[in-house]
């Protein structure tokens, strides 16, 4: 591809290319569940517990990627995480029986982990060495990713069931991608700032001290809290909304996967947007109004009953909550590689963790009172919010 001159477009390009083979690599393979449900002959019970080895190993590796962001450096464990993500694929397609499944999706989590870090601690630097907001965008193109891996699949599953075949036309596209990240990554993972070094401390002195590990502050964990409550809301629309419109509002069957498909677009046309909105009227109150709105929004809808509020309540879900992630990692990312492990840990949990507690309220009280739990959550991200300090950053 043609070079970049812009320094700061390079740098976003090439990030943005991270976000896009994260969003594709991980639609890539969970979109051939069924396939591998089939060849390993799996009760739903354990095609569940197959996705939870991934988000267990996302979860668990948070000390491990707060370590080798230390030692290695984001663009370093960046690729190096890459790279795992690409192994994943042949080595999940040749898996020989459940166990293998188990652990290849399990270390497929902690790569993933350790790219999500990586790649949110280098659009972080780059908003901070140039003053100017990118994030938001870059999160929108892990979206992409997942579309352009969702029609590859269905492109391909109509010519062969093959999995090797799927996954060796896909871990040459991931590999395109790795091309043009490799062009505009910074060796920095934030700007050397003076005012960040202990005052009469050498250099040498303050390394050791920026490897050391340490104990949360009340800061972080409320930007764990917040990154939490917000892919909890995230999480359980993709996973409920289907089935509350069939179930609650009483939608057509053709008529129900439009919930997903509304929280979806709008999540996407909020992040291309979502960068403006930072630089005229802040990260803290986009974020704050934004998860207001969407809890406000679904509750309406939920309150109302049938089918129209409830596709304006998700809409509205996907407008509030589609700056949450990309607002708390630039934040996280400003307090360090530990704030910024800890923080994504949380919302892997979230993410991964929120739906089912969705379907505990749902089985004992009804779906309604789930997606008003939903609601709840988004209410709670814009309390949380109000504790963190958040950056002044100009437009892209």
């Amino acid at each position: 591809m043609p070079r970049i001159r812009d320094d700061f477009r390079r740098g976003q390009v090439a990030i943005a290319a991270l976000f896009c083979f994260l969003g594709f690599q991980y639609v890539t393979w969970v979109s051939r569940l069924p396939r591998v449900k089939d060849e390993l002959d799996l009760t739903a019970t354990e095609l569940g517990l197959l996705l939870m080895a991934c988000g267990a190993g996302a979860a668990a590796s948070f000390p491990l990627v707060a370590h080798l962001m230390k030692a290695m450096g984001a663009k370093r464990l960046a690729f190096a995480a890459a790279g795992a993500l690409l192994l994943f694929l042949p080595a999940f397609a040749a898996a020989p029986g459940y166990p293998a499944a188990l652990a290849a999706l399990a270390a497929d989590g902690a790569a993933a982990a350790g790219l999500n870090v990586a790649m949110n601690a280098q659009g972080a630097a780059l908003e901070e060495i140039y003053e100017r907001t990118a994030m938001a965008k870059m999160h929108a193109t892990f979206s992409a990713g997942s579309l352009a891996a969702a029609l590859l699949a269905s492109v391909v599953q109509t010519a062969t069931a093959d999995l090797a075949a799927h996954f060796a036309v896909a871990a040459v596209l991931l590999l395109a991608m790795l091309g043009v990240a490799r062009t505009g990554l910074s060796a920095e993972d934030r700007p050397d700032r003076p005012e960040d070094r202990p005052e009469g401390r050498s250099e040498g002195r303050s390394e050791k001290e920026r490897r050391r590990w340490r104990l949360p502050t009340r800061l972080t964990l409320w930007m764990g809290c917040a990154m939490a409550l917000g892919t909890i809301t995230e999480g359980a629309m993709n996973d409920w909304s289907t089935l509350y419109l069939e179930d609650v509002a009483d939608a057509a069957p053709e008529v129900a996967p439009l919930g997903i498909a509304v929280v979806s677009v709008m999540m996407v046309v909020a992040r291309l947007f979502a960068d403006g909105w930072r630089t005229r009227w802040g990260d803290g109150p986009v974020v704050r109004l934004g998860s207001a709105l969407a809890g406000t929004g679904l509750a309406a809808a939920v309150l109302a009953g049938g089918v129209v509020p409830a596709l304006v309540g998700f809409a509205c879900v996907g407008l509030g909550v589609a700056a949450v992630t990309p607002c708390v990692y630039v934040a996280a990312a400003r307090a360090g590689p530990d704030a910024l492990s800890l923080v994504a840990a949380m919302g892997t949990t979230g993410l991964l963790g929120g739906p089912a507690v969705i379907g505990f309220i749902a089985g004992a009280a009804g779906l309604a009172w789930g997606m008003g739990a939903v609601a709840a959550s988004a209410l709670l991200v814009s309390l949380c919010t109000t504790r963190i300090r958040w950056p002044a950053l100009s437009n892209a």
